[in-house]
């Protein structure tokens, strides 16, 4: 019951969502799969744990594959290659087994959710359509 009511709520969250916001709800997700990977590392359970990094995975290719690269020029092609290291340091956390690489795409996930996060305080676009998301200045 409880899940199926937390279920509702995110899928309420999402449906309302601005463009910002359904991005900082992919990398809140990527993360969340990451801890869930770091966790069940620690506890040895391999299946949980390569579910948690595929997880992770897909979401870090879904941000990838979101990328405007016509607008947005070198962050686009920065963001590009960011998101292609993460994925490489999540395979090798895989298949090695071991925390530091996932430890490493924690942070630097992190670190791109906080800047998304302070993208929040910056007036909506006056347009009725969505236009490309920019937190530039």
């Amino acid at each position: 019951m409880i899940t199926q009511a937390y279920q509702n709520h995110f899928e309420e969250e999402v449906l309302a969502a601005n463009p910002v916001r359904l991005v900082q709800l992919l990398y809140r997700g990527a993360l969340d799969s990451i801890a869930s990977a770091r966790r069940y590392l620690r506890l040895g359970d391999i299946r949980a744990r390569s579910r948690a990094v595929a997880k992770a995975m897909t979401i870090v290719s879904e941000l990838s594959l979101s990328l405007d690269h016509n607008h947005g020029g070198e962050l686009s092609r920065s963001l590009a290659e960011l998101y292609a290291y993460v994925q490489t340091l999540l395979i090798q956390a895989n298949t090695k087994q071991s925390d530091p690489p996932l430890a490493e795409a924690e942070r630097l996930l992190s670190t791109l959710l906080e800047g998304w996060e302070s993208c929040e305080g910056q007036p909506a676009a006056p347009s009725a359509e969505f236009e490309p998301v920019s937190c530039a200045s």
